[in-house]
């Protein structure tokens, strides 16, 4: 649905995205993540048509956002950090008008804006100057105006922000509602809401493409999380080895409990097998045996510092061969 092909953006000498490429599908909640600076607001303003690329296409079902950009902005909802709205109009004169500039008429305008209306639940609000709103209806009105005319494409950046929990709620299974017939992109700085939301991530770091990945994949690694009995258990597993793809044994803090990492290639499933009839038939009791999961933070955190590392050696490279 969205094609993105070797995306460049400059700022006089500072190249703010470098040579990005990646396509989302029709139905997609893809999360944006990156440190400040990364790029990821030239990004998503490119993707809407605000910003030219200096090289590389934005294509949405094939039709290239510079070919057409009016007729593909249409048919995209975007919902910067910072809404520029207009506070002395009241909320229902700023959502006629954003309807308006979507190209929305008569019945089927009329009906739009109930619809963002009401998936906000900004009834109460809507003849109340939007000056005047909380940071979180300001934030509802947003998304409102994103959601307009049922977007192909909705370009979401911190929606959350301001929101009560309630409200998140909400704007969570709005967001899941939307996905059903458009794709979404969804940058923000809460983990939470990636992981609430998100089944694929793409990271950005210095303005590069860093990761692109679906989420289950991202937080699997090659370790097992063993809870047992059996006290020798380090040493009645050691024994297994390499030949069974167990890479090494170590204790955790509590007793009883040990992370075993397994060789690169090796099965899990199979893995996790072997070590239960080990255990078992050593005369053990087995309380827990399951692959760890990283949390989405530190999956993070470790992407940045691997990605800093790869950078680091090759500039050391650079310089060592000039």
């Amino acid at each position: 649905m969205l094609e993105v092909t070797h995306l460049s953006r400059c700022y006089g000498d500072f190249k703010a995205v470098d040579d990005v490429s990646f396509t989302i599908g029709k139905g997609e909640i893809v999360g944006l993540l990156g440190h400040n600076g990364a790029g990821k607001t030239t990004i998503m303003k490119m993707l809407s048509g605000y910003l030219e690329p200096d090289t590389g296409s934005v294509k949405i079902d094939g039709i290239s956002m510079a070919d057409k950009p009016k007729t593909l902005q249409r048919q995209l909802g975007y919902l910067p950090e910072s809404l520029p709205v207009y506070g002395e109009m009241s909320v229902a004169d700023y959502l006629d008008y954003a309807a308006s500039l979507k190209g929305l008429e008569g019945r089927e305008k009329i009906d739009e804006i109930r619809r963002a209306i009401k998936a906000t639940a900004l009834t109460e609000k809507l003849h109340t100057r939007i000056q005047t709103l909380s940071r979180g209806y300001k934030q509802r009105v947003g998304v409102a105006q994103a959601i307009l005319g049922r977007p192909r494409l909705l370009i979401l950046d911190e929606p959350t922000n301001g929101l009560d929990p309630t409200q998140t709620r909400q704007m969570r299974a709005l967001i899941k509602d939307i996905a059903r017939e458009a794709t979404v992109i969804l940058s923000t700085h809460i983990m939470q809401e990636v992981e609430a939301l998100c089944d694929r991530v793409l990271i950005i770091h210095g303005g590069h493409l860093a990761v692109d990945e679906k989420l289950e994949r991202l937080r699997r690694t090659n370790s097992i999380l063993l809870e047992t009995s059996a006290t020798d258990a380090r040493e009645v597993l050691g024994r297994l080895g390499r030949d069974e793809g167990l890479d090494s044994i170590e204790p955790m803090h509590t007793a009883g409990q040990f992370r075993i990492a397994l060789s690169e290639g090796t099965n899990l499933r199979s893995a996790s097998a072997v070590i239960a009839r080990t255990l078992i038939a050593a005369g053990g009791e087995l309380y827990r045996l399951q692959p760890e999961q990283r949390d989405l933070e530190s999956l993070f955190r470790q992407v940045m510092d691997n990605t800093r590392d790869q950078q680091q050696k090759q500039s050391e490279a650079v310089n060592h061969a000039a």
